[in-house]
């Protein structure tokens, strides 16, 4: 008999691991309180050994009721699956920090085997487990089909490997055919929230485009929707059908005569705006058009008779936008300069001058370096700043906090866009040339440059350009104005938020929840005076002014407590369905959550705007414990029926209130 290959070895390998893992789980399991941390070592690092090995993942997965029930999660966010957010796992499996790896590689195995039945889990059913790995998957089809690169070798080592080998894992398990469309559908959903950062969904169209292709994969007829969507990066007009190169591509438009080009422009501008997605020819022919005049460049971007207005009066402008930050690289500012004409904030008089400031505003040293080190090195800084200024300008609502707990400073940056351009782009230039802030708190200044690390104790990285430079400054002040407030009773958002944000946000404050006790308090209160501040049939009808800062208490989906998150209220009004709707944005970057007890939150079919989050008016109203109101404008609060209180008492007492009823 022939020797076989090292398979059996292999084999005995990773049964030697697979034993020294069990027995480190049964460790943990029986430890106290000081040796759980040494423990708990020995478990993360018998765990990271086995998943080196081949088949390792499926010896976790058989495992995972095991390490769920030692402590592997204990203390961590993995420790209540419900609450998980897929979108936030690309940051983790592709951390330099091998610990959250294989803490979330754990974790998703466990899906995995609550998904196909081999562990009945309290907090998540088989079908939600299902549905949060293909959300998983969506948000890292990069990794499930192509090598590491060798920057993920250098940064990961050989964990850059393990998390390819476990989404595969994962996708041979649950199948790969039915999570197409399930990756197609998910792609759809986060588009419709028209995100700035859409590096991610690009990488992932891209690979399904080429998975399609791979007869092994049989993956050729899934996906309802992938045509649109690989069109809208490849092949989106006739003379970039066949993905010619950016060379190439251009040698074709000087050949055009105007009624091609006229053609062209209008076919690359229907898909923009249809998916939120631009080609990387879109800006080569935006570029061309340029010296062509207005009215074919308006074709390309897609422009309304508000977006032409902008343009032809403040073309010079609009022109040195374009020849400064769009490129093929940085595509996607060609959406954001089209959505900054249709908004027409140059016409404010500070925007224009401020954004020819900034086309010539020479950076920071540290300020290049980092733009230089999350964005690469096909441009120069500057050019990426401009490019994400455009962005965030025409799409206020699609800012993100990243993986980051900056949910504030990600809403300052989106309301001040969506209200104040020119003090963003003041606070812009601030951060990308001084490397500083200078914000005033009742009279006193604060400089961001003179202060500690705020809210995140590391510096966010998974960010747009513009949040990069301005986040870590604007959490520093953040946290220094609660710091200002601490020795003030209750609740220091009181004080914070108007100062914080701007004048617009309103002096009057309500709370439900006694910050000493964090137990309920005045809830009947609380609720009258919303209604009669935002609810149009108790407030004479008058439309919210300005947006407003507000708190929710963010549920599950089994409307258990995860902990407060900042919103912005942005309007109130009838949904197509007559129904009363709160309209608000959220800075975490996927709206889209099950807030548990029949509380969705819908981001796209009922009225909502792009980057819109909304919910009826009674079911936000129970998720909210803070918000602001103009004193001098109450409303009618006494019209407010004790049926209308007594339904959003019930939903709070039925989730996030539940233990935090008053003490009788």
């Amino acid at each position: 008999m022939e020797v076989g290959n090292d398979e059996p070895g292999a084999t005995r390998v990773l049964d030697k691991r697979v034993a020294s893992l069990a027995d480190a789980t049964r460790a943990l399991a029986e430890a106290g309180d000081v040796t759980k941390s040494s423990r708990l070592r020995r478990v993360l690092d018998g765990a990271r050994l086995v998943l080196l090995q081949d088949g390792g993942a499926g010896a976790v997965q058989a495992m995972a009721r095991e390490l769920e029930a030692a402590g592997i999660f204990e203390g961590t966010d993995w420790d209540s699956p419900a609450a998980l957010i897929p979108a936030l796992s690309a940051g983790t499996l592709r951390s330099s920090d091998s610990d959250k790896v294989v803490t979330e590689i754990v974790s998703d195995l466990r899906l995995t085997a609550v998904a196909q039945g081999q562990y009945e889990h309290p907090e998540v059913t088989a079908e939600q487990a299902r549905q949060h790995l293909a959300e998983v998957l969506a948000n890292n089809a990069s990794l499930l089909f192509t090598v590491a690169t060798e920057a993920e070798r250098t940064q990961q080592g050989r964990m850059a490997t393990v998390t390819r080998t476990a989404l595969a894992h994962i996708a041979s398990e649950i199948g790969l055919d039915g999570v197409l469309d399930q990756l197609v559908e998910e792609i759809w959903r986060i588009l419709r929230q028209r995100p700035i950062q859409v590096d991610q969904i690009k990488q992932t169209i891209t690979q399904i485009s080429i998975a399609r292709q791979d007869p092994q994969l049989g993956t050729s007829g899934g996906g309802v929707g992938i045509d649109r969507l690989i069109s809208s990066i490849y092949g989106t007009t006739e003379a970039s059908r066949e993905d010619p190169g950016v060379d190439v591509y251009l040698s074709r438009l000087e050949s055009m005569d105007e009624g091609t080009l006229q053609y062209e422009a209008a076919g690359f501008a229907r898909s923009m705006h249809d998916t939120g997605l631009v080609s990387p020819y879109h800006p080569v022919l935006v570029r061309f058009l340029r010296e062509k005049g207005s009215f074919l460049l308006s074709e390309a971007l897609g422009l309304s008779s508000t977006g032409r207005e902008s343009l032809l009066c403040f073309h010079g402008l609009v022109d040195a936008l374009i020849d400064a930050a769009v490129h093929p690289e940085t595509a996607q500012s060609v959406y954001g300069l089209a959505l900054l004409l249709e908004r027409g904030i140059l016409f404010q008089p500070p925007a224009a001058p401020a954004l020819w400031r900034l086309l010539a505003l020479p950076l920071s040293g540290y300020a290049a370096e980092r733009l230089a080190l999350s964005c690469g090195p096909a441009h120069e800084g500057r050019v990426w700043l401009l490019a994400g200024t455009l962005s965030m300008l025409g799409q206020p609502l699609g800012v993100g906090q990243g993986d980051n707990p900056t949910c504030q400073s990600a809403r300052a940056l989106s309301m001040w866009a969506y209200n104040d351009p020119d003090y963003l782009l003041q606070i812009i230039a601030w951060a990308a040339r001084d490397n500083e802030v200078v914000m005033h708190f009742e009279g006193r200044p604060i400089s961001s440059r003179e202060l500690d690390a705020g809210l995140a104790t590391t510096l966010p990285v998974d960010l747009d350009p513009v949040s990069l430079l301005v986040v870590s400054h604007l959490d520093r002040i953040y946290a220094e104005m609660g710091r200002l407030c601490s020795d003030r009773p209750g609740d220091p958002h009181r004080w914070v938020n108007p100062e914080f944000h701007g004048w617009w946000s309103a002096r009057g404050f309500s709370i439900n929840v006694d910050v000493e006790s964090g137990r309920l308090t005045g809830l009947e209160d609380f609720l009258r005076h919303f209604y009669g501040s935002y609810h149009p049939f108790h407030n004479g009808n008058q439309p919210l002014i300005h947006p407003q800062p507000a708190g929710v208490a963010v549920t599950d989906s089994s409307a258990r407590f995860v902990g407060w998150h900042a919103i912005t209220i942005l309007r109130v009004a009838l949904d197509p369905d007559e129904t009363m709707r709160v309209y608000f944005f959220n800075p975490n970057n996927d709206s889209g959550q099950d807030w548990g007890n029949g509380v969705v939150v819908s981001t796209a079919g009922n009225g909502e705007r792009f980057g819109e989050s909304s919910l009826p008016f009674e079911e936000f109203a129970s998720r909210l414990y803070i918000f602001h109101f103009d004193a001098l404008e109450p409303g009618e609060t006494e019209t407010v029926s004790a049926e209308e209180i007594a339904r959003v008492t019930g939903l709070i007492h039925g989730s996030w209130g539940a233990d935090r009823l008053p003490e009788l």
